[in-house]
């Protein structure tokens, strides 16, 4: 381990040259113009793992963008890892608004940014380059690996889910890692135990055939828009707790060790709303903002839209309105359970002025980590081992829909090792990712290797 690290540290400035070559490339999932670029990509990551020394790599086809596979399998007796990341790209839309070209890679103030240089191709480079220093120094790994890299994460992992189901057999391992989350605060080695759940529905109301003149049918219509603002506001009571009966049945209640855990971590409230330019902290009452965050199921309006938009002035009363809203979920809450109940109550408060339609678009299922698992707990070794920092644990407030089928298809743990920072700006313009953490990454990958070799497959 130590030749490794040694080369590790030695091979930094080649290191971020091989990640400039990956960010240069526009793999962007959500347009079809860029299918070329998807492929190129594809090819890229096959050929770093060749480079890195595993075996059996090839590109798997599949009916939307290819998965990268890769393995070494030469511990014999030893536990397998599974290393997944994803090499597409949110689109970097609005272009004004980044400082330099989103795919001509710039480093400043200790960051390099790029988009995707956080989500995630930074994220799973380091584990590519964990596994070359180990091969290229030691000639074995101590453990056995595989990589499954996906290039349709950011539009809803259509291609993996599927693949996964039909190939337990190649994917078997005794726990998958994940570097696709943020640390609590910089420096700060994470270990990421949990993943809010996620449903998400669109709801839109029609009132008369056709939109009319405010002035002519005002008061004798329903305006649907002030009947869906009507229903939205009657979703949560004045606790902000939210009405749909039933939601709360499932709830998973934090536990002591958690609840402890979440007070060592000292979480300021002022500090959090001044970053965010709010006068203070909104949440369900009874619960600190990071049981909100982290532990309490939510609903929220994302968007909603009817009538005129448009610049000046038009007295329309629309025909239709549509609202676009979201519900994180927590263990043990079920996504098509709760948008059943949801569609009910929406439906029991649409007035009978207007017709309403409910639509189930998709959905994700939390998952949570015992702290007490062994490879979470290796995870944290390592990563305090790389950062000279005790490892804190989070649970994540977002929805990584692959996790659970992950844990559900291949039985295994899922390890959510998070070199990213939630100030990185991912999905947005000037996305960049600390110079630090994808060094640190590529140590504790490396770390984290020797860390689980002894543990019993």
């Amino acid at each position: 381990m130590e030749k490794a690290l040694a080369y590790a540290k030695e091979n930094q400035s080649a290191y971020l040259e091989e990640l400039k070559d990956y960010l240069r490339i526009p793999s962007i999932s959500a347009s079809e113009e860029h299918k070329d670029k998807m492929i190129e990509c594809a090819n890229f990551v096959a050929g770093k793992l060749k480079t890195a020394g595993l075996k059996k790599v090839k590109l798997i086809k599949t009916k939307g963008n290819p998965l990268v596979y890769g393995e070494w399998m030469g511990a014999k007796g030893k536990p397998t890892i599974l290393i997944y990341g994803h090499y597409d790209v949110q689109p970097p839309d609005p272009y004004e608004l980044w400082d330099n070209d989103p795919f001509d890679p710039v480093i400043k103030d200790g960051n390099i940014y790029a988009r995707g240089s956080d989500d995630n191709k930074g994220q799973n480079l380091v584990h590519i380059k964990g596994v070359e220093a180990y091969l290229k120094n030691e000639g074995k790994l101590p453990v056995n690996v595989k990589f499954l890299i996906e290039g349709e994460e950011e539009v809803g992992s259509e291609s993996i889910t599927t693949y996964l189901k039909t190939n337990k057999k190649l994917l078997a391992c005794d726990a998958v890692l994940i570097s696709d989350t943020s640390m609590y605060a910089p420096g700060v080695p994470t270990i990421n135990y949990g993943l809010r759940g996620l449903a998400y529905l669109e709801v839109t109301l029609t009132g008369p055939n056709r939109d009319l003149h405010s002035g002519s049918f005002g008061g004798a219509l329903a305006n649907p828009i002030n009947e869906l603002a009507k229903i939205i506001a009657k979703l949560h009571d004045k606790n902000n707790k939210i009405t749909i009966p039933n939601f709360y049945k499932d709830v998973k209640k934090l536990t002591k060790k958690e609840k402890e855990n979440i007070a060592s971590l000292k979480f300021s409230d002022r500090k959090f709303a001044k970053e965010y330019g709010v006068r203070e902290v909104q949440g369900e009452k009874g619960y600190s903002t990071l049981e909100r965050l982290w532990a309490r199921p939510t609903l929220d309006c994302n968007g909603i839209y009817g009538g005129y938009t448009g610049e000046g002035a038009k007295t329309v009363l629309p025909s239709k309105a549509t609202a676009k809203i979201s519900m994180r979920l927590v263990p043990n809450q079920d996504p098509d359970k709760v948008a059943k109940e949801f569609t009910k109550y929406v439906k029991s408060l649409t007035p009978k002025s207007c017709k309403v339609e409910v639509v189930d678009m998709h959905g994700g299922r939390p998952a949570v980590i015992p702290l007490d698992d062994p490879y979470l707990q290796a995870a944290a070794r390592a990563t305090s081992k790389a950062f000279g920092k005790k490892t804190v644990y989070t649970r994540e407030g977002g929805s990584i829909p692959i996790v659970i089928d992950f844990m559900e298809n291949l039985k295994a743990p899922v390890i959510l090792m998070g070199f990213g920072l939630d100030t990185d700006d991912i999905h947005s313009p000037n996305e960049h990712y600390p110079l630090e953490n994808f060094e640190k990454g590529i140590y504790s990958s490396i770390y984290f290797f020797d860390e689980i070799k002894e543990l019993k497959k």
